[in-house]
């Protein structure tokens, strides 16, 4: 008998008034609970406006001509990066644009001061509170298309296999000629009507992920859980796959962040993305709940490659995902300014790694940048830039926990505002994980994963749940096996 599949679908909320506006306040509250300021300091935004109304520093390499693109979810407007592929010889020329943030930031003015103390954007399913004010983000250092805007240009050279044969990182001028978001790309590469560039895209995220299963990198395939907000002013809240053309985006970002930890490494200065590797009771209580779960593990296949191949629709393979987590734990950042330090891979990308990519979204990035500008240059690194370096691990993990701390609890309220109106109702659901007081679930026909109170249930059984309560007001939902 075949074992019963997890539906993953979206589930629109209740649009009454009331709950609508619980859900809002709710989130507004997570905010405040947080302290993510929503308004930017006014000397902040006032030195923002008169830097994107006249930027101090414009490269003077031009690369106007190349017809570089942008990649992004639908309704972006922080674009970071954009991208141009062409073949060369057997193998690739990737130039991965990233956006300019240094030439928009003064160190030690009013924007480097709040910037550092906001660490990254926060997204809340009502609105994000940016990084940078909007006036840049989303206009004068963002790749739209059709604008003339300064870069860190990454030239990239990857051989018929897809390994990095060559690397360095320019500033430059750039034009993006379209703004493509990733379900259109992947509709028109499946349909074979794809530009020539997303064509090749495919062709490198396909070698970049072979590479990655070669030395043993690892990727989770979490169900993403995502809210929404639609146009008619209520909310959507689903479990979103990720389309191919996604994958193959990222295996951009992480080509660059490798080839960007390579320079710093080389340089001795720099900061570094890190993750220990599993320590071998994780392995073992991992391969422990694949048995469990009678989810088979050919002799000899690595971890990376079993967790890649699950499939989040199976119930056991859906326990075994969240199993894995545990596998992924202890991600950080390490700084360096002369010898290398002992900790310096990321052990799911199986490699030296570090963040340089999304500089509007993301601190750490914007001075990645610089350092690698300058190793690449043969010049010195800015003093400033390493002077910050000490204090980017701190600053990134202070965010990071907001970051985490506010999405969840957002997603909590909206799970509460799914069930709002079947308190006492009995659902289907699956048994994802163990809890010290009772089980986690995943709810078998709406996107909900939440813990569950009562006698616990094997890894990936079918269980019944009753909805006891579901208060959108307080984020709490709370479900007992019936």
């Amino acid at each position: 008998m075949p074992h019963p599949r997890v539906v993953l679908r979206p589930t629109d909320l209740d649009t009454t008034r009331d709950v609508e506006q619980a859900l809002r306040a709710r989130f507004e509250a997570v905010r405040a609970e947080l302290e993510i300021d929503e308004e930017y300091p006014a000397d902040a935004l006032a030195e923002a406006e008169r830097v994107a109304a006249s930027p101090p520093e414009l490269p003077s390499r031009d690369e106007t001509d190349v017809p570089y693109v942008t990649l992004d979810p639908p309704g972006s407007m922080d674009l970071d990066q954009a991208l141009h592929i062409e073949r060369a010889g057997a193998g690739h020329r990737i130039r991965y644009a990233i956006a300019d943030v240094p030439a928009f930031v003064r160190p030690g003015g009013a924007l480097d001061r709040a910037t550092r103390q906001r660490g990254q954007t926060v997204y809340c399913p009502d609105e994000r509170v940016p990084l940078h004010p909007t006036v840049l983000s989303e206009a004068a250092a963002s790749l739209l298309p059709g604008q003339v805007r300064p870069a860190f240009v990454w030239d990239l050279r990857l051989d018929g296999d897809g390994v990095l044969v060559g690397s360095e990182v320019r500033r430059a001028l750039v034009r993006s000629t379209a703004r493509l978001e990733y379900d259109a790309v992947q509709a028109d590469v499946d349909a074979g009507t794809a530009d020539e560039v997303l064509l090749l895209l495919k062709e490198v995220g396909e070698r970049r992920i072979a590479q990655e299963r070669a030395r043993g990198g690892a990727s989770l395939p979490m169900p993403e859980q995502e809210v929404t907000e639609r146009p008619d002013g209520g909310f959507t809240l689903e479990f979103r796959p990720p389309v191919a053309a996604e994958e193959w985006n990222a295996q951009l970002s992480l080509l660059t962040g490798m080839a960007a930890a390579s320079m710093m490494l080389e340089a001795g200065v720099g900061v570094l993305r890190t993750m220990p590797p599993p320590t071998d009771e994780a392995l073992a209580r991992f391969r422990r709940a694949a048995r469990g779960l009678h989810v088979d593990w050919p002799e000899g296949t690595s971890y990376g490659d079993l967790v890649r191949g699950l499939d989040r629709t199976d119930p056991r393979h859906l326990a075994l995902i969240h199993e894995a987590t545990a596998l992924f734990r202890g991600a950080g950042y390490t700084a360096f300014d002369g010898a290398a330090p002992a900790e310096r891979e990321h052990a799911a990308v199986a490699a030296p790694y570090a963040h340089v990519t999304a500089p509007l979204r993301r601190l750490v990035d914007r001075f990645g940048l610089v350092v690698c500008e300058a190793v690449s240059r043969g010049a010195a690194v800015p003093a400033e830039v390493r002077a910050a370096l000490p204090e980017l691990p701190h600053l990134m993990r202070a965010s990071d926990r907001v970051a985490r701390t506010a999405e969840r609890a957002c997603a909590n309220a909206t799970e509460a505002a799914v069930l709002s109106r079947r308190v006492g109702d009995v659902l289907d659901a699956v048994v994802v994980d163990h809890l010290e007081n009772g089980m986690e679930v995943q709810l078998v026909d709406a996107p909900v994963l939440a813990k569950a109170a009562g006698d616990r249930a094997p890894l990936g059984e079918r269980v019944r749940v009753r909805v006891e309560r579901a208060d959108v007001a307080a984020g709490e939902l709370v479900l007992v096996r019936a």
